[in-house]
């Protein structure tokens, strides 16, 4: 016989539950889809000529507006920050709570919620389901997944287009989008994330969770003993029995846990983890089997969070008599918490002091200078000037470093202040010019001298600069 290498797999059926980590799940995703499908129609008034949207990513502009922030593609050093804060983020969320991003703020498990409660709204709770697949082919059925599939293709259509807004004007775009005015790149990346959410959320759902993502594996080398964690706790709840067997258990006084066998831990969790197993890849930390665990004991008349949030240290303190001590706050925790802070002062130093001027410099190579018949010494250069600000501003060139009687040929301006070419720059634009600096003969006494290139606004005197060098013989 021949064997598998691959488990097959098996459908999960998820049951409601309430409580209240599944508030907090509805209360996260109303605001999580809330934020991602209403955001590109907040405005935000930028100055005249300048898109109104709040969020936009304008790729043809090549700039990425956050309300009152403006970033330019020479400043995507920004974005580096981010994603370095968001992993140290990621890390102290694991250090003081394990998977609680996967559990609550997932894209992937929110999404998946918002299925979830589709299915359930049109085929029923976990028992319907079942009996509905495993059923007959009848007209009743055949109506309910129709609309079941329906209703998933509408929400993931308004997912690609949702995402498909942040990068042009919402309420244009959704009105070329209708009337197929819109370009193919639109169309093609809504039928991407069409796609993509519909099989991620509607039919692969654990399986992304327990395959697909790296973050279950990289997760466990950032926890360790005071972590927080969805556990079943084994010393008040073992050995197991059903309630009466325990109740007769008590009576001969044989030791009898609260866990009573029920299986509702099992029938809510997501991915089909049974928690009493202990900690395991596939569990996912979101809390719904506390929830689950809480319902029955308080059937019971017994103590709730059976399940709960806690630390295997803690288990081991309760197993010796000892009480449960909690410890957010500990080296590995400041650590992270010091590097988000470090890494945000960083750009929150450099994002004000930052200028809505620029200056780059290119030196020609081939040749690196020319000696003029009259024995002065020129050098090329190509300066791009960026003005950031939303007006048309002046800027003057200079060049300092370089010996008296030096002068600056700027190609196609004609204006100059005392020997400083005076160059207009557009609003939110930048503009390219050929300049040449020419040094008198036998004035210079190195093959190489350092120069900067200083521009400065005629308006208000703010500057930026940028240093090169002069070549001679």
């Amino acid at each position: 016989m021949e064997e598998s290498f691959y488990a097959e797999h098996v459908k999960i059926y998820p049951a409601a539950v309430t409580g209240t980590y599944r508030r907090i799940k509805w209360t996260i995703l109303a605001l999580w889809l809330g934020f991602y499908f209403l955001l590109p129609f907040v405005r935000w008034h930028r100055g005249e000529g300048l898109p109104d949207q709040a969020v936009l990513l304008d790729l043809p502009g090549r700039r990425f507006y956050f309300f009152f922030i403006e970033i330019w593609p020479q400043e995507v050093y920004y974005f580096t920050g981010l994603l370095i804060i968001a992993a140290f983020t990621l890390f102290l969320m694991t250090a003081v709570a394990g998977r609680v991003w996967c559990g609550y703020l997932c894209p992937q498990t929110v999404w998946t919620d918002l299925f979830l409660g589709v299915e359930r709204l049109i085929e029923g709770d976990r028992r319907e389901r079942i009996q509905l697949d495993e059923g007959p082919t009848t007209v009743d059925k055949a109506l309910r997944k129709t609309a079941k599939w329906l209703a998933w293709l509408v929400i993931g259509v308004c997912t690609g287009g949702a995402w498909v807004l942040y990068f042009a004007d919402a309420p244009t775009l959704i009105g070329e989008v209708f009337t197929g005015r819109a370009g193919f790149v639109a169309y093609l990346w809504i039928g991407i994330l069409t796609l993509t959410t519909y099989a991620f959320a509607g039919y692969m759902r654990e399986q992304m969770c327990i395959y697909a993502c790296p973050w279950p594996r990289i997760q466990a080398a950032l926890t360790d003993e005071w972590a927080l964690n969805v556990s079943y706790r084994t010393d008040r709840g073992e050995p197991r029995a059903r309630f009466k067997e325990a109740a007769r258990r008590r009576e001969r006084g044989e030791p009898a846990g609260d866990c009573v066998d029920c299986y509702k831990c099992v029938a809510v969790c997501p991915t089909g983890t049974d928690i009493r197993l202990g900690s395991q890849l596939s569990c996912i930390q979101c809390g719904l089997c506390i929830d689950a665990c809480d319902e029955t004991m308080t059937k019971l008349g017994r103590e709730t969070r059976l399940i709960a949030y806690d630390t295997t240290l803690n288990m081991e303190r309760r197993a010796h008599g000892l009480p449960a001590i909690f410890k957010p706050i500990r080296p590995r925790t400041l650590l992270y918490a010091a590097l988000i802070a470090i890494t945000a002062s960083i750009m929150l130093v450099t994002f004000v002091r930052r200028g809505f001027e620029g200056v780059n410099i290119l030196h020609d190579r081939n040749p690196l200078y020319v000696v003029n018949s009259d024995g002065s010494v020129r050098n090329g250069y190509t300066v791009r000037l960026l003005n950031r600000a939303g007006q048309p501003r002046t800027f003057e060139l200079s060049v300092e470093g370089t010996p008296p009687g030096t002068r600056i040929e700027a190609v196609g301006i004609t204006e100059s202040r005392d020997g400083r070419p005076v160059i207009a720059v557009g609003a939110d634009r930048t503009r390219e010019i050929r300049v040449a600096v020419v040094a008198p003969p036998d004035s210079l006494h190195a093959t190489s001298t350092d120069v900067v290139f200083r521009i400065v606004d005629v308006a208000d005197r703010t500057t930026a600069a940028a240093k090169d060098f002069f070549k001679a013989p």
